[in-house]
């Protein structure tokens, strides 16, 4: 390919002043993409990038392969209300999933909503859904190209027809219908100024309102609000009984939560404070009347079952039900007299029973595998569930569960064409910078051969207590089957190990993040999976600013960098949307030792001109409002000009009407990492031969 000329991108004297020190912000006016020089940046950028993709003959061969492993039959996993069940499919290559109901397990299933019906390319995404007690009616949000902000309607179950009703402005929310089914409790902000939808303030000042069916928005009754706390995001929860409403606070992503009770029993309830201190996170599973169990960090790092009585919440009262174990527990479900608990045992799924009264231990449930599990959804009076398991090999697998009986069966199991026994996951442990041991998934080939040259793949993320488990994607299918190994690092700020693992990766700790990632790099190489030359590192959103932290310190480790909606301007994320909230795990500018924290890391501020950085593919979408473009416009303006004069290529990638990634129509989804892939086979030297 002959050498890349960058379009231009203009350096300001822009300058601020953050306690006394001077930093330059050069690419500033990159922050607002719709004025004409940032617009004709961007065209050109892409232009520029899309014209070095066309010339990879093997982008092709990569983007049909990957819509052939992609199109197979996939069931998300049921539930029922009303007697009636629900779930979600994908025949293939739908852009979205469409919404299913059926009267039982064996009669035939209808559609109830069908996105793919909403818009032209399948942009317009299901983002939320609560059916009502009786199983008649169904409240539903949708996001158009990718925003966070959603609009809910209400359909008739047994008709599919929709109400009148239309819901605005609602971010950040769950549904919760009273037991009646007349109406349900939502969470919303204030209706913006005109072109103010991305500005931080509009995300702030979180009200609880309740519907009534068939009201205008207009008529929603105010239900809560914390003027005095404009930073809480404030969800909803109607007890199975329909005797209670819970509200949880948190403040933006922080772990610790406040809970607030309605008793709805009464005819004007007063809200009780039943655990407003905001100390510890908080998690309800269930209740007996005024009995309510919860799951939480309080007094136990890897959290723990307890049971309040409302009426006496005085911690000194609180009756401890399964106490606190070596894993992670991550949540509870309570089913007559069962509690499902799932832990993560070295970032994989274990499940526990316990008798919900005492809290004795009454067996694991066996597993198929190293993985993750989900499901067992459903209300405390259900005689069955559902889960599912996936693994790096294994696609999601439906599985019901019979309470009374214990008795587990095989309900889904998707056909991929990939030969997963073919292929193994092995788990193994390093030693970051301080001595700590961090664990990694590594997924390849079973004969390959450890001599250094495989072309490798490590993914991370390390951050807002997130747990990174096996999970298959036809992606990532794609890529072993290119000969490639597949890696995944749990880093500390991630939730594998309970909140001790995440506050080791906070704030003023957050370079510890940036060291296992580097250690975990430096353990496949000395392990004989990779090389330098070889190795590709890759991350999104917080996992975006991993992958730019890491390749600034550590240039000399990585063949390849692609950092996906990153957060890479450490010192401005507070001022866009919703950014103001993750300085619970980042910290904020506006404090000192905070401030020269960030400004250490902040990939946007820490490029170094003539250093010979790893190959670059930066990818941001054009709606992106919950990481701003901005952050990926004005690092790839940066590393462009910081790039060596004979360093390998620095490109950015903008999809157009996508956001941040949630409801993303799988074409684009399939486009995105074939041309991902494209630049690792050129950049890394990966011969493609697929089987």
């Amino acid at each position: 390919m002959k050498p890349l000329a960058y379009p231009a991108a203009r350096v300001s004297d822009q300058i601020d002043v953050y306690h006394g020190i001077t930093v330059a912000d050069p690419y500033r006016w990159l922050e607002d993409p719709d004025t004409p020089e940032a617009r004709s940046w961007i065209e050109a950028e892409n232009a520029l990038t899309f014209g070095y993709l066309d010339e990879i003959p093997e982008r092709a061969t990569l983007r049909e392969r990957l819509t052939s492993l992609w199109n197979y039959e996939r069931f998300g996993l049921p539930f029922q209300e009303g007697g009636r069940y629900f779930f979600h499919h994908n025949s293939g290559l739908q852009s979205q999933a469409v919404l299913y109901v059926a009267e039982s397990l064996e009669a035939e299933p209808r559609v109830l909503l069908d996105p793919n019906l909403l818009s032209t390319d399948g942009t317009i995404a299901l983002t939320g859904m609560a059916v009502d007690n009786s199983g008649r009616y169904m409240a539903y949000g949708l996001a158009t190209a990718g925003s966070d902000w959603n609009e809910w309607r209400i359909r008739n179950v047994v008709t599919g027809e929709d109400k009148e009703d239309l819901l605005r402005w609602v971010k950040f929310s769950s549904v919760a219908w009273t037991a009646d089914s007349r109406g349900f409790f939502y969470s919303r902000y204030d209706a913006p100024e005109p072109g103010a939808a991305l500005l931080q303030d509009v995300n702030q000042g979180h009200k609880v309102y309740f519907h009534r069916l068939g009201d205008d928005q207009s008529l929603d009754r105010l239900v809560y609000e914390r003027p005095d706390h404009k930073d809480w995001i404030i969800r909803t929860t109607v007890t199975d009984d329909g005797d209670y409403l819970l509200l949880s606070a948190v403040q933006g992503t922080e772990r610790r939560s406040r809970i607030f009770l309605l008793d709805l029993a009464k005819p004007d309830p007063a809200v009780q404070d039943l655990l407003p201190e905001g100390d510890a996170a908080y998690s309800f599973v269930g209740n007996d009347g005024p009995l309510f169990y919860f799951v939480t960090d309080k007094g136990a790092a890897n959290s723990r079952v307890i049971l309040i009585d409302v009426r006496h919440p005085a911690p000194s009262e609180w009756r401890e039900i399964v106490a606190e174990a070596g894993d992670a527990l991550q949540s509870a479900r309570l089913f007559g007299d069962r509690l499902i608990v799932s832990y993560l045992k070295d970032a994989h799924s274990a499940i526990r029973i316990y008798e919900r009264h005492r809290g004795e231990f009454v067996e694991d449930l066996s597993l198929p595998g190293l993985g993750t599990v989900s499901g067992f959804w459903g209300r405390q009076s259900d005689t069955e569930t559902f889960f599912g398991f996936t693994s790096y090999t294994v696609p999601t697998t439906i599985y019901r569960y019979e309470l009374d009986s214990g008795r587990i069966s095989l309900f889904r199991q998707p056909a991929v064409a990939f030969d997963r026994d073919a292929y193994e996951t092995r788990q193994l442990f390093c030693r970051s910078k301080d001595g700590t041991r961090i664990p990694l998934f590594v997924t390849l080939r079973k004969d390959a051969v450890l001599d250094g040259t495989n072309p490798t793949l490590l993914y991370g993320y390390g951050g807002f207590d997130v747990s990174l488990t096996p999970a298959f994607s036809p992606t990532v299918a794609l890529w072993l089957m290119m000969g490639g190994v597949y890696a995944v690092a749990n880093l500390r700020g991630g939730g594998e190990y309970g909140e001790a693992w995440h506050d080791a990766g906070k704030k003023l700790r957050r370079q510890n993040v940036f060291d296992d990632f580097i250690a975990v790099a430096e353990h496949l190489q000395a392990g004989g999976y990779t090389c330098p030359e070889r190795l590709a590192i890759n991350g999104g959103s917080n996992g975006g600013l991993l992958v730019g932290a890491c390749m600034e310190q550590r240039p000399d480790l990585f063949g390849a960098a692609i950092p996906e909606v990153g957060v890479l301007d450490m010192l401005r994320f507070p001022q866009f949307t919703i950014g103001w909230a993750w300085q619970s795990d980042y910290g904020s500018p506006d404090d000192p030792a905070e401030f020269r924290a960030l400004l250490a890391y902040s990939p946007y501020h820490n490029l170094k001109a003539g250093v010979r950085y790893p190959a670059t593919l930066v990818m941001t979408s054009d709606h992106d409002d919950r990481v701003v473009p901005a952050h990926s416009f004005k690092f790839a303006a940066a590393l462009q000009a910081a790039q060596a004069p004979d360093g390998p290529p620095v490109l950015i990638r903008v999809e157009v009407r996508a956001g941040h990634g949630a409801g993303k129509p799988i074409q684009k989804v399939i486009e995105e990492y074939a041309d991902k892939y494209a630049f690792l086979v050129r950049n890394l030297g990966i011969a493609v031969a697929l089987p």
